[in-house]
């Protein structure tokens, strides 16, 4: 049979049960929005997870992903939570934190004392407390946390002791605790949005910058700076939320399987991130960027004064309860 046949025996099957049988209804596309590269595990990994979920929701919902801040920057995504201009997120759990202080612990620098203590504390009660306490202050529901990496720096100058980050002009997020690191060490942290960090660098608006090693290489900041210094001084997390009035319009099984898909998403761009963490010191080695191995001990000792000073969203009783965890 023809194409064309094809098409107009299609065409006279639809109009014969038209008449006869209820139109099924369109999904209900949930917007993702995130400031990552489409070539980046986040990016992908949420992609895969529209036909998940349209079929655990038997069609009922799909999802459609917008990266690289194309729905605005991080702190606009935020927002746009409970404005339902946009239904899920990743974001940083300092950025959740402005809604909710204390889940924001999970973001600062030195917190963890490896990743085997960061992995525990995502699956443990007080992430779970945290969560709920998140979501009573925002309206919005935390569903899942996938690794983001090691957080550590690049720069113009070489690194080999704090003292060598005295008066460094270092971009951070636009988040305040991210400025806890860079100013136990005397560098200056300068917040500037994710989408113009490379044109900060290139234009020397700043000398130094801070992430972990895939999103060094995805946002091709290597090509910008000389040097990459193993501080590891953050073992960052994306949080991914469902906002409240999406959340609020789904039934109860609906809800159930976007957790389920959500978490699956997770694990997906996790596992994903942990491999490229092990391969990527040689590759930009292998590129010709300057990768420097330090004692870690004199940066954490440093930052580990401030861990409950002013700055701190938690409180103590929070704090040793994550250092608790074995």
């Amino acid at each position: 049979m023809k194409i064309r046949d094809i098409a107009l025996a299609a065409l006279a099957s639809t109009m014969l049960t038209a008449t006869s049988a209820p139109a099924f209804a369109a999904p209900t596309t949930l917007k993702w929005a995130h400031v990552y590269e489409a070539s980046e595990p986040y990016h992908t990994c949420a992609v895969a997870a529209s036909d998940l979920l349209s079929k655990a929701t038997e069609g009922r919902y799909d999802i459609e992903v917008f990266p690289a801040s194309s729905l605005g920057k991080e702190v606009d995504i935020n927002e746009g939570l409970g404005l339902g201009t946009v239904d899920i997120i990743y974001t940083g759990q300092l950025f959740a934190g402005r809604s909710y202080g204390p889940i924001a612990i999970g973001g600062a620098p030195f917190m963890f004392r490896d990743f085997d203590h960061w992995d525990k504390y995502r699956n443990s009660d007080l992430f779970g407390e945290m969560s709920k306490g998140y979501e009573e202050a925002s309206g919005n529901h935390i569903t899942s946390m996938t690794y983001y990496g090691q957080r550590h720096v690049t720069s113009n100058v070489e690194i080999k002791t704090p003292e060598d980050m005295k008066g460094l002009k270092i971009r951070v997020p636009n988040a305040p605790l991210y400025m806890m690191f860079p100013l136990a060490v005397g560098a200056n942290p300068t917040p500037i949005a994710f989408a113009e960090v490379y044109l900060a660098l290139q234009q020397g608006t700043v000398d130094a910058q801070e992430n972990p090693l895939p999103t060094i290489q995805a946002k091709k900041f290597y090509e910008v700076q000389k040097y990459i210094t193993l501080t590891g001084h953050i073992t960052d997390a994306l949080l991914t939320i469902v906002g409240g009035p999406a959340w609020g319009a789904m039934s109860p099984e609906d809800q159930a399987a976007l957790d389920g898909v959500l978490d699956e998403t997770a694990t997906c761009a996790s596992e994903q991130i942990i491999q490229k963490e092990k391969d990527l010191v040689q590759w930009f080695m292998d590129n010709g960027v300057n990768v420097n191995e330090v004692d870690r001990t004199p940066f954490r000792e440093a930052t580990m004064k401030l861990h409950n000073g002013p700055d701190a969203t938690w409180d103590q009783a929070t704090y040793d309860k994550l250092q608790a965890i074995k």
